[in-house]
């Protein structure tokens, strides 16, 4: 990995946001949420929100290079700020997570959602050390999503320690199973990556069904939100991506990798923006979390 890849360069919207809000025609309304994209602290109520916060994504590459983004659960406590730069992690990922034993020195993207409350931040940044299981990472951009779309659920670990491997599959298709729980869901992250901003993970929430899928691509809707478009401009500079979904209940996940694309031309229905994205799978892997 290049150094340009290890570190996260941030100076308002990148070319690819500026596109894409371009061609949505809302350059104005991005503009005023500019200094959200400035190099961010965490201050005020966001070391309060991280100690109390079990659920995180993580987007981040795996040794071979390969984007993915997976869940981190835990009892609150699990997430540190200790520094206003720097957030501490408690290592959370199985052995057979994609991330697990992720490298050090990579941009990684994080959403801190509280779902019952209807909060998110996202940090973006550079994981700085993995050491005695923990995740050191030195926070670039930290700030605050609307609560639009977040569906309330309460999120409880049922122990303090790491999930284990022993329900894990891969493959490179989505099975009956996989496509019947993403077609049922109402909640997945996605993430995405841009070569000088690093990687980033977002929340994507929506009615149940929102989301379509076949053995090789998902589907889903654009819904109106804070026109920064910083998933979609990132996508409209590389289309690497990566999905995570989750059964709350049963704490079966299911993380994707692959490529994404914007199409701005379909037809708008209850409520969406008349894009949508297709994402083509090209890794999956199944397991389940405590």
């Amino acid at each position: 990995m290049s150094s340009e890849q290890a570190s996260v360069d941030v100076v308002g919207f990148h070319s690819g946001e500026l596109a894409v809000q371009r061609r949505a025609g809302v350059q104005a309304q991005a503009a005023r949420l500019r200094p959200m994209m400035a190099p961010g602290e965490l201050r005020g109520g966001a070391p309060a929100f991280l100690a109390h916060a079990s659920f995180a994504a993580l987007t981040a590459r795996d040794r071979d290079g390969r984007l993915w983004t997976s869940p981190l659960i835990g009892a609150p406590g699990f997430m540190t700020a200790t520094t206003p730069t720097r957030l501490s992690l408690r290592d959370m990922l199985p052995a057979g997570d994609p991330l697990h034993g992720l490298p050090e020195n990579q941009p990684v993207g994080i959403v801190v959602m509280e779902f019952a409350a209807k909060r998110r931040i996202r940090i973006n940044g550079t994981l700085v050390a993995t050491n005695d299981g923990t995740l050191e990472v030195d926070v670039v951009q930290a700030y605050g999503n609307c609560p639009q779309y977040i569906h309330p659920r309460r999120i409880t670990a049922e122990n303090d320690s790491s999930a284990t491997d022993s329900d894990v599959e891969r493959r490179t298709s989505l099975s009956a199973d996989d496509i019947a729980l993403i077609r049922s869901a109402d909640t997945f992250f996605l993430g995405t990556t841009h070569p000088d901003r690093g990687n980033d993970a977002s929340h994507r929430g929506g009615p149940a069904g929102f989301v379509h899928a076949d053995a090789t691509t998902v589907e889903w809707p654009d819904y109106p939100g804070n026109n920064m478009f910083n998933s979609f401009g990132n996508l409209e500079i590389d289309p690497t991506a990566a999905l995570l979904f989750m059964d709350f209940d049963s704490g079966r996940t299911l993380q994707l990798s692959g490529r994404a694309v914007v199409d701005g031309e379909k037809s708008g229905e209850r409520g969406d923006t008349g894009r949508g994205v297709r994402f083509t799978a090209e890794g999956v892997v199944r397991s389940r979390r405590p």
